[in-house]
């Protein structure tokens, strides 16, 4: 089973960060403040993408959603409500997990969705 999961982490051309905001005390000003901490750092990746036009019509034009996955290694773990940045083909685009991971025996798939901040 080894060379099914070489095969597969052969097609990884990108490179994926994750982020998490950790509390700490600021004792300066005695406040609880929040900073970005790296918990995994240019993990290698593959982003897959699946355009689907939406079924029902809204006011005028068919909708267009585009479905983002992230494939990675099984043993990865990330955090519930971590930021992803993964950089491919050289854009970086910064994600969200929406969807618990698929885990499987050579790689794990999650669903991600454009960042737009901490819950």
């Amino acid at each position: 089973m080894e060379f099914v999961r070489r095969a597969i982490e052969s097609l990884y051309h990108g490179k994926c960060t994750v982020i998490q905001r950790k509390s700490f005390f600021d004792e300066g000003t005695k406040q609880t403040k929040f900073r970005d901490v790296h918990v995994i750092t240019d993990e290698p990746c593959k982003l897959s993408f699946a355009t689907t036009r939406a079924t029902v019509q809204e006011t005028g034009a068919a909708s267009v959603s585009q479905g983002v996955k992230l494939f990675l290694a099984p043993e990865i773990n990330i955090p519930p409500g971590s930021k992803i940045v993964v950089t491919q083909n050289g854009k970086t685009t910064t994600f969200q997990q929406s969807g618990e991971a698929a885990i499987y025996p050579n790689h794990q798939e999650i669903k991600l969705e454009l960042f737009t901040k901490w819950a």
